[in-house]
């Protein structure tokens, strides 16, 4: 019964879900909680999928009490274990994927090192926008977070947009960095590299970077009005590509990012189309934040709670 309620689960969290999720107005009202929450259901599908790989091994070591567990009932027989001694499988476990995502961490930090240290021996720094200027045909706007976060523009991007247009893609990046972006996108890259065709994973991974992005838009906004960010974006993903471009670029230089990868976030990079849908819509979306919380933390629970709660 307890394994069969994990596979339900697992079939829920990792195919049902995700594709219910992904698009979600109302994640995307919330964009760093609605993140939050798809990197909190990776880690429940991963808690829950480790406690089956466990219940389908040793089947009959643990009462299977499931929820009926938090109830006073009848203590079990010594043969039995009590699910409380379950609790080192999980800190192994976890040792694991925190194993995983720190090897996930040092490969992508190596590549943001090496990218930062060919920008800096041939970008210029331009004080005004605070950021590297890349001699490169292709419009882009990008940055390389961490202790020693980059801002880079190309001078395409400085010969496409106006002013205000520049100050808006410019103020998204400064926002990826305030916000740690990368770190949120570190667990979902690790996630979608082990279980890659799985939909929580594809979807999870997809839609974790589009929901940075709109945190970023809205970071943006408080320098930048609505109608400047949209049209920056629209400005940069419909530019030429750097073969169609009349602009010559500096063969020593860096090719920038087409979509965000080394460690790179680009401003119009991910889901234009959604992004500017989202800035011609009014509103906010400030409310039942403390429901969201709850969601966050209890999701990585809830699979313990269903399969191996504790006895009274």
């Amino acid at each position: 019964m307890t394994l069969a309620l994990l596979g339900l689960y697992l079939a829920v969290t990792g195919v049902l879900l995700p594709r219910r999720l992904a698009g979600s107005a109302r994640l995307q009202a919330r964009p760093t909680a609605g993140a939050a929450l798809w990197l909190a259901l990776m880690a429940s599908f991963t808690v829950a999928l480790l406690l089956a790989a466990h219940h389908a091994v040793e089947p009959f070591a643990h009462e299977p009490a499931g929820l009926l567990g938090l109830l006073p009932h009848a203590e079990p027989d010594d043969s039995v274990l009590p699910h409380t001694h379950d609790w080192w499988l999980l800190a192994t476990a976890g040792t694991v994927v925190a194993a995983l995502v720190t090897a996930v961490g040092v490969r992508t930090g190596r590549a943001r090192r090496q990218h930062r240290a060919l920008l800096d021996v041939v970008a210029v720094p331009d004080r005004r926008w605070g950021a590297l200027v890349l001699e490169h045909a292709h419009p882009t706007v990008y940055c390389l977070p961490g202790r020693r976060p980059r801002v880079v523009v190309s001078r395409g991007a400085l010969r496409l947009l106006d002013e205000r247009q520049l100050a808006a893609a410019v103020a998204h990046e400064h926002g990826h960095i305030r916000g740690r972006h990368h770190l949120f996108r570190l667990p979902a890259d690790t996630f979608a590299l082990l279980l890659g065709r799985l939909p929580l994973a594809r979807l999870g991974r997809s839609e974790v970077a589009l929901l940075l992005e709109m945190a970023a838009d809205d970071a943006a906004l408080a320098r930048v009005s609505r109608g400047e960010l949209a049209s920056a974006l629209c400005a940069m993903a419909t530019a030429p590509t750097p073969a169609d471009s009349a602009i010559s670029a500096d063969p020593a230089a860096p090719t920038p990012p087409a979509a965000p990868g080394d460690g790179t976030l680009g401003a119009a990079s991910t889901g234009v189309l959604a992004r500017v849908r989202r800035l011609a819509r009014t509103g906010g979306g400030r409310r039942r934040q403390l429901a969201w919380r709850l969601g966050v933390v209890v999701l990585p629970l809830l699979p313990y709670l269903l399969a191996c709660a504790p006895h009274p």
